[in-house]
């Protein structure tokens, strides 16, 4: 699968959620996370991303470390093969958090209109 294009321009508001200083939730994880999903693989949901394994895995324990359950369930390699799903929890999380996305966009998108011409155009 093609390696996702990352947009730099500003199309709408980000939402993050934040635990001290570390961002528990935010959209690329969240897309991670979904990818995870699908795939039941962190190697193939990175593949999906265009991120390294390694960048993904370490996404991945920090989701883990910032909620009360775990978010992703992974079994290790082998001869029956590893693979990574998303645990009843954590498909609540990216639901909830997918839903709190909706919700701010709709708060804030006449102001967020407004604020985008005050913004220098992008260079992408």
């Amino acid at each position: 699968m093609p390696k996702k294009p990352r947009h730099n321009s500003v199309k709408g508001p980000r939402l993050r959620v934040l635990l001290g200083a570390s961002i528990a939730i935010g959209p690329g994880k969240a897309e991670l996370l979904e990818a995870i999903g699908r795939s039941g693989s962190i190697s193939a949901a990175a593949r999906e991303m265009g991120m390294s394994y390694r960048r993904a895995w370490l996404l991945v324990e920090a989701v883990n470390a910032a909620f009360v359950e775990p978010v992703v369930a992974t079994a290790t390699g082998g001869s029956g093969g590893g693979g990574a799903q998303l645990t009843d929890f954590g498909r609540e999380v990216v639901e909830r958090y997918r839903r709190m996305e909706q919700v701010a966009e709709q708060s804030v998108r006449k102001e967020f209109v407004a604020f985008r011409k005050l913004l220098a155009p992008s260079a992408d």
